[in-house]
Parts: structure tokens; C-alpha cells; sequence
């Protein structure tokens, strides 16, 4: 069975993260954390770190194969990440502390709830 396969009683544990929006389960978030963000966000093993960083509310479901060859991929700049399940749009806001970290490590956060684009 497929790693990103969610039986539909498990449905209600999906999350998408604020940051790439990838939609996994809070089990999958804590077991492994962000398969792109990790680095940054340190979910993995931190309960407090995924209610915070990531998100129940989200809109659409895309899936992505080829990140580097998808042109949705590209439209929802998901072009760089990992392949998997994606949210076209996340609610929520990061805690102002993880966007200050973003900034440090000079890293652009952009977010995904449609409340700010990215200036071309």
C-alpha cells in the first residue's frame, strides 16, 4: 500500500503545513515531521510545534509526481518540494517567532491561505 495512502476513517487527522502546504496525517508529521521543512520547522517529535505550524483547515487537493516537470507544481510553487498530496490553500498564520526564524535563515515565507502573493 502506498506510504501517502489515509484510510478514510483517518481522514479527519489530515494537516497541511503552513509553510510547503503538503497534506499528511498528524501521526506522519510527528513520526517524520516536514519532508520540506523539517530543517526549519522541527515538527518531527514536537506536538506543540505541529498545532502550531501546521493546519486541519485547508482547501483542494493536488498530487504531485514530478515536482520539477509539473506545471501545477510550478503555478502553486511546489516545484522544489518533495513529491506528494498538496493543499491549494492552508489557513492559519505562523507563529510570529517560526517567521522571524524564516527570516533569519533567509528563507522567503509566503503564505498559502491567499492572504499575500508573490511579487513578480
Amino acid at each position: 500500500m502506498s506510504e501517502n495512502y489515509v484510510a478514510p476513517g483517518q481522514q479527519r487527522y489530515l494537516r497541511a503545513c503552513m509553510v510547503c502546504s503538503i497534506v499528511m496525517t498528524y501521526a506522519r508529521f510527528r513520526d517524520e515531521g516536514c519532508p520540506n521543512c523539517e530543517d526549519f520547522l522541527h515538527l518531527q517529535g514536537s506536538p506543540d510545534q505541529i498545532d502550531s505550524c501546521t493546519s486541519q483547515v485547508f482547501e483542494g487537493i493536488i498530487t504531485i509526481a514530478n515536482p520539477q516537470k509539473s506545471w501545477v507544481a510550478k503555478w502553486q510553487r511546489l516545484d522544489g518540494y518533495v513529491k506528494g498530496v498538496y493543499a491549494t490553500k492552508v489557513s492559519g498564520q505562523l507563529p510570529d517567532d517560526v517567521r522571524t526564524t524564516l527570516e533569519d535563515d533567509g528563507i522567503q515565507y509566503i503564505p498559502r491561505d491567499g492572504s499575500a502573493t508573490e511579487a513578480d
